[in-house]
């Protein structure tokens, strides 16, 4: 991976902000490491956190899109032993220091417990791959040595700060290069703008290099013939799932015609996603389906009916029943979504996924999270909130 950091451009910024909108912007350019509104970054300042807000992207986040929050209140709430995610989104939204800023990142708390000025967060592709595997904490540790923690995987927000917090207390922060989050990101660190964003492109690359030294992608695959009715038949059933039209996008790539033609298909799909937060946009597995479009997407309904019953408890409300994307076998894959916005979203993290599964299959197997892992985040409580208030 390359640095995209220009050093003219960098000399026209005279605030330490506007050089966090700058190397966050990079971040965001490369989808590799940011993927439809993932990662986040923050700032700083004497007693103020400037952390990403909801709702803005990196690729192209400005100085509105960072909340200014109390930083002595975030680190207060990393001491205590227990906080759920609404109250601490409550709690954060009170520390802001500009009432009409947008709601803090729900790794706000973490941020702001790291002890350095710049601190960089992304959902890396090549570090998460390689985590997503039976033995990728032993690979990751080959690359980087004891210079990089690595945290096993917890849920993101209170529950993920709270577990850094309790293991970096007596830390020697100044002998990180990062902080590696296992099935999830990587974090770098620096009270230099451009050394955080280049310790973070380095760590990437070497993950990359590993992965290009130890595997081989397919380049040629030549998908079976199917016919429009096929696909016509596809959406239809989905939309009925779904309860409202549909818009398809037919994945067809080489990488995505080779991982449908895979013996054990069914068993690499049920392993979970990249990282946890696909799990709102792509719930936590497809469809599969091979000659019966009918019979694919009921057993689909079926296991998403068993997923729910197996991890749910009375406070949970079920999500609609339509997959997001369907494998089908042979062929490639095909994302659904509610408009054409939505399905191309769907399709490239569907596209990273295919990538992802195939590299990982090559160093041991595909092995993301267990479903209850994967359940606590697509059930996750602020987003069954808004289902109540509907």
């Amino acid at each position: 991976m390359k640095s995209l950091f220009d050093d003219a451009k960098a000399a026209t910024l005279t605030t330490p902000l506007q050089m966090r909108v700058y190397t966050s912007q990079l971040l965001g350019q490369s989808e590799d490491l940011v993927l439809h509104g993932g990662g986040n970054t923050s700032y700083k300042s004497d007693e103020t956190l400037y952390v990403k807000g909801s709702g803005w992207n990196l690729i192209d986040i400005e100085e509105p899109g960072f909340s200014p929050v109390d930083l002595a209140v975030l680190q207060e709430m990393a001491t205590r032993k227990e906080l759920s995610d609404s109250q601490m989104v409550k709690e954060q939204r009170a520390a802001l220091r500009k009432a009409d800023a947008p709601n803090p990142s729900i790794e706000a708390i973490l941020h702001a417990i790291i002890p350095f000025a710049f601190v960089d967060h992304t959902h890396a592709d090549a570090i998460v791959t390689i985590s997503n595997t039976p033995n990728g904490k032993e690979m990751l540790r080959e690359i980087y040595g004891y210079n990089v923690l690595l945290i096993d995987y917890v849920m993101p927000g209170f529950i993920l700060s709270k577990q850094i917090y309790e293991q970096t207390r007596d830390i020697d922060w100044s002998a990180l290069e990062g902080i590696i989050l296992l099935n999830h990101g990587l974090f770098t660190f620096d009270d230099d703008a451009k050394r955080s964003y280049e310790k973070h492109i380095d760590l990437v690359t070497k993950a990359e290099a590993y992965i290009q030294a130890n595997t081989t992608l397919p380049t040629k695959c030549e998908p079976r013939d199917l016919d429009g009715t096929f696909f016509d038949t596809l959406i239809q059933k989905v939309s009925e799932l779904r309860g409202t039209a549909i818009t398809a996008v037919i994945l067809d790539s080489v990488q995505a015609c080779a991982l449908s033609k895979l013996p054990d298909l069914e068993e690499i799909l049920s392993k979970g996603e990249l990282t946890p937060e696909h799990v709102i946009r792509i719930k936590p597995f497809p469809a599969v389906i091979d000659e019966d479009v009918q019979e694919g997407l009921q057993q689909f309904v079926n296991n998403y009916r068993r997923y729910f019953e197996e991890n749910a408890d009375s406070k949970h409300i079920c999500l609609d029943l339509a997959p997001r994307y369907a494998m089908i076998k042979g062929f490639g894959a095909v994302a659904f979504g509610k408009d054409e916005k939505e399905a191309n979203v769907i399709a490239d993290i569907v596209e990273h996924t295919v990538k992802a599964m195939l590299t990982a299959e090559q160093l041991g197997g595909w092995k993301s999270l267990k479903p209850s892992d994967v359940f606590d985040m697509e059930y996750w409580e602020l987003e069954q909130a808004k289902l109540i208030k509907r």
